[in-house]
């Protein structure tokens, strides 16, 4: 390992305009986040090309901040790292352009980061003695996956969503009951008062595919609870509701990663993204890796949603496998992580 190594990570896949300076893949010197959140509340969802102008507004800011608090400069820095993909190809561009800008006229090395890859690195922040191979779990607004990480770098897919995004179900179901943009807290507050056996809701399997998930029905058993009770006239307690369907959406995902784990013969899991900040589903993940014997670990609550620490701390790693962009680097929408 390289020691003493300062990465400055650039994030802004969606709605989050990030950046951070990283020493030697786990030590955060700074982090900077603006959140568009607010804005975001008073359409019920993100909208692409606001978050792009905001980006477009907030990047210099942020980066300058982060170095500001790093108390370094330009010259302090051995490496730019970015997120390319995947996500709000307008968003994307945004930091991806931003990044490249910055390496041309610095010569800094410019390293190209997987936002997935990013998510699994922020357990290294918060849990410096996990290393690879271990599962993680990998659950945000638009990803749902069951990743093998052989390596800092190697990954293999054991399981995803083959519709919605967990993260994406709950802000869903959220909005259906009316709560504000993002709905996983919200889900995840009223759970709290709620009670989880008030209503049995289904528990969705691939045919053929034991280790992925299907949520759409998930989502659309509660939302129609949601609409027939108001047809009727009737009033549902939302609290049970929300407890009920975090309980589910909860043991959906701890089930196939726990099995995947074991047949994988692997003792250690680690879970990240947004979704990770959820109570539930980090308590019933947390109890069950506890009664088979597993190491548990997940993120700081500062680290489980979008953030530039991250992406500087798989930047450190991609840049000592030696992975490189130049100006011809693009954003990418989509892109699997095995495929970086």
């Amino acid at each position: 390992m390289v020691i003493d190594m300062k990465i400055l990570g650039i994030e802004s896949s969606c709605d989050e305009t990030a950046a951070a300076v990283v020493e030697d893949g786990k030590t955060v010197l700074s982090n900077i986040v603006a959140s568009q959140i607010d804005e975001h509340k008073l359409y019920g969802g993100v909208v692409p090309e606001i978050a792009s102008r905001r980006h477009c507004e907030n990047i210099h800011t942020v980066v300058t901040g982060a170095l500001i608090e790093a108390d370094c400069t330009l010259n302090d820095i051995d490496a730019i790292a970015v997120t390319y993909a995947p996500g709000l190809i307008g968003a994307l561009l945004v930091g991806v352009s931003f990044a490249k800008g910055l390496a041309m006229d610095t010569g800094l090395p410019l390293v190209p980061v997987h936002h997935i890859s990013g998510h699994i690195a922020a357990n290294y922040i918060s849990n410096p003695r996990l290393k690879p191979p271990y599962m993680a779990l990998v659950v945000s607004g638009g990803h749902s996956h069951i990743i093998e990480v052989l390596d800092y770098t190697k990954y293999r897919i054991v399981g995803r969503t083959r519709d919605d995004a967990a993260g994406e179900c709950f802000d869903k179901v959220a909005r259906t009951i009316g709560y504000p943009y993002p709905g996983g807290k919200s889900i995840d507050d009223a759970s709290k008062r709620g009670n989880p056996e008030a209503y049995t809701l289904p528990h969705p399997h691939v045919a053929g595919s034991e280790y992925d998930f299907s949520f759409s029905g998930l989502k659309t058993a509660v939302i129609n609870l949601v609409h027939n009770s108001l047809q009727k006239g009737e009033q549902l307690n939302y609290d049970d509701l929300c407890a009920s369907f975090q309980k589910t959406i909860s043991e959906i995902l701890v089930s196939n990663t726990i099995k995947a784990a074991a047949d994988s013969g692997y003792k250690t899991i680690a879970v990240s993204g947004g979704v990770s900040a959820n109570s539930g589903l980090k308590k019933l993940l947390s109890d069950e890796c506890r009664k088979c014997g597993f190491e548990f670990f997940c993120p700081e609550f500062k680290y489980c949603g979008d953030n530039g620490a991250m992406i500087a701390s798989q930047g450190y790693f991609d840049f000592l496998s030696g992975k490189r962009a130049d100006e011809s680097l693009n954003a990418l929408p989509t892109l699997p992580i095995t495929e970086v």
